[in-house]
């Protein structure tokens, strides 16, 4: 399993939320710059980007910074938040990042996303599907910077695509993101599960080197973290099983 460090991006600046909740944010000073240099001299060879301005309204506000970081050419970028035209797509596509991350539309307007598919290539494009747990363990599908549920489970969602599935899928866990309090293993190892030709990227919770070794066991191919690389939290020894290029 490969582990991918990610920066949110709002305004300019490095932050993460707590639950997708835009009113509870912590800002941090490095810039998204000093990060990607640092993880690449870490091992990582994967940098997850997220516009947080372009998730909520589409407006794709840190899109220079993030075309500056794509010029760099250090590590492979996945980008997303607001790439729900084909242009918007294209652009980001062209100036070097090499997988873009669909979230909203990947719900929203799934023959639009199988077109893409087909045009871009399964290897250059990440679905992202946020899921809210329902009491019952059902995985329900959030959309516009988690603030809409949609009438989908996780797996309604995935069953839409029928054979123009995609290869790489994200799926976060709302309630845990930057919270710190482990990932949702049991979510992941069901999602290998029933559809085990996907390689599952997992997000939210993630807070120790235990964490990243449970997510490994239950088949994920990658795991997404923000904020406990941010702060320290895990020794960089223990990352290095998890980073291709340490």
């Amino acid at each position: 399993m490969r582990l991918i460090p990610a920066i949110d991006l709002r305004a300019g600046h490095c932050v993460r939320l707590l639950h997708g909740d835009f009113a509870a944010e912590t800002r941090y000073p490095a810039d998204p710059y000093s990060l990607l240099t640092q993880y690449r001299a870490a091992g990582a060879d994967w940098l997850h980007i997220v516009d947080l301005d372009g998730a909520r309204d589409g407006s794709l506000g840190n899109r220079a910074i993030i075309l500056e970081l794509a010029s760099a050419k250090a590590v492979n970028l996945q980008v997303g938040g607001g790439l729900r035209h084909t242009a918007a797509l294209a652009q980001m596509l062209d100036a070097g990042i090499a997988r873009a991350v669909i979230g909203s539309a990947a719900v929203s307007e799934v023959e639009q996303v199988q077109g893409w598919l087909a045009q871009f290539g399964e290897e250059r494009l990440t679905l992202a599907f946020d899921v809210s747990i329902e009491d019952g363990g059902v995985p329900r599908v959030m959309t516009h910077g988690w603030q809409r549920q949609s009438e989908y489970s996780l797996w309604n969602a995935l069953d839409r695509y029928g054979a123009s599935q995609p290869k790489h899928v994200l799926c976060t866990d709302v309630g845990r993101d930057g919270a710190l309090t482990g990932p949702n293993v049991e979510l992941y190892r069901e999602a290998v599960r029933r559809y085990p030709h996907i390689e599952w990227q997992a997000s939210g919770g993630i807070r120790s080197a235990h964490d990243l070794q449970a997510l490994s066991e239950a088949g994920a191919a990658a795991a997404i973290s923000g904020k406990a690389l941010l702060e320290n939290l895990i020794p960089i020894e223990e990352l290095q099983p998890y980073l291709p290029n340490a």
